[in-house]
């Protein structure tokens, strides 16, 4: 029997989007589409997908060829071999799985504070400190790494999550032959929104640095995150104030943390795919350093961090389930050169059907 691969990453982008929808409707708020710090999603996830097409393409095509005279032919024959119409139409259907689920997501974040007025920051709050015998994690922290040197390091680690998801994604739909086994990130990024999305209804709150700003504005020097906090900020004032005039989005949540739920996604995915072993290690270490930097920038509660983690768990033990990479434990290293997981024959053919 066949799998469909894409079949959870669908389901996940419909049962989000619809929640989105119906939201909607009941708040009375528009759908909006959300600009990153790099442009606009829509724009931004073709142009990344396009450019590893085009870096999967081009090596190949040069090596080919003796005259550069020949190299628009080469690259013809290599993008026909590479990327026949089904395996075209398979990488959309990931891109817009992704698309749906993550603008759903970005939605129901701005309908938060519509929805639920309540604040969960002191039971939070109290729950770090029980972990921490009574102590603060963010300060903590500040007294362990100071607040020169290892905020601005910390500030682009956090930062550079901007670009993670967009270049891994777009890595895992181009660069895996096996269709299942890129599907399974895809799919697994799906499930992180979806839960992701739960999890700001069960608890809102707005984390550390907007419960006690004062401490961490006189304690930290200005940084990216800094600018960053205070754009979210003066964003969720405006949709507090007038949600239905503004064109601002809300984006303050601080259970679960998606940040490091998506982090520990790529890295445990990593690690059961088997992929290059600098690789792994390295996206473990990133890791390590988002969880320090969204505590010590008082993003999260540390609790928010555990969820992340087993909101990220669950998502890749579902894609894995779901796209037939159950089997995958990280102990034998995936062959570049594996085959697809679905035939290219069989797989057009459930396509065209």
């Amino acid at each position: 029997m066949l799998r469909r691969p894409y079949s959870l990453a669908l389901a996940a982008a419909a049962l989000t989007g619809a929640a989105a929808v119906l939201v909607s409707l009941h708040t009375g708020l528009p759908m909006r589409d959300p600009d990153g710090v790099a442009g606009p999603s829509y724009v931004r996830l073709p142009l990344i997908l396009c450019l590893f097409v085009l870096a999967d393409m081009l090596p190949r095509a040069v090596r080919r060829v003796n005259d550069m005279g020949q190299i628009w032919t080469s690259c013809r024959d290599v993008l026909h071999e590479r990327w026949p119409w089904w395996r075209v139409r398979i990488a959309l259907l990931g891109l817009g799985a992704f698309y749906v689920t993550y603008v759903a997501y970005r939605n129901l974040k701005n309908y938060l504070p519509t929805v639920r007025e309540e604040r969960y920051d002191d039971w939070l709050g109290i729950s770090d400190r029980i972990l921490f015998l009574g102590a603060d994690p963010a300060r903590l922290l500040h007294e362990m790494l100071g607040t020169g040197v290892a905020a601005h390091v910390l500030s682009s680690v956090y930062i550079s999550y901007v670009m993670l998801v967009p270049i891994s994604l777009a890595a895992a739909l181009v660069w895996n032959r096996n269709i299942s086994l890129g599907f399974w990130y895809v799919t697994a990024l799906c499930v992180n929104w979806a839960l992701g999305a739960a999890s700001y209804y069960l608890l809102p709150s707005v984390g550390p640095r907007y419960i006690d700003g004062e401490y961490f504005q006189a304690t930290l020097p200005d940084t990216g995150v800094s600018a960053l906090q205070d754009g979210l900020w003066n964003s969720r004032l405006k949709v507090l104030l007038t949600p239905w005039e503004t064109n601002s989005i809300h984006g303050v949540a601080a259970f679960a943390s998606l940040h490091v739920s998506v982090v520990f996604t790529a890295a445990y995915c990593a690690h059961r795919a088997g992929l290059h072993r600098w690789l792994r290690r390295g996206l473990w270490a990133y890791l390590g350093l988002t969880v320090l930097s969204t505590v010590y920038f008082g993003w999260h509660y540390v609790v928010d961090d555990i969820a992340g983690i087993g909101i990220g768990w669950i998502a890749v033990t579902l894609g894995a389930l779901a796209t037939g990479n159950e089997a995958r434990t990280g102990k034998t290293a995936i062959s570049q050169h594996e085959p697809v997981a679905i035939p290219a024959a069989s797989q057009a053919e459930r396509i065209r059907s």
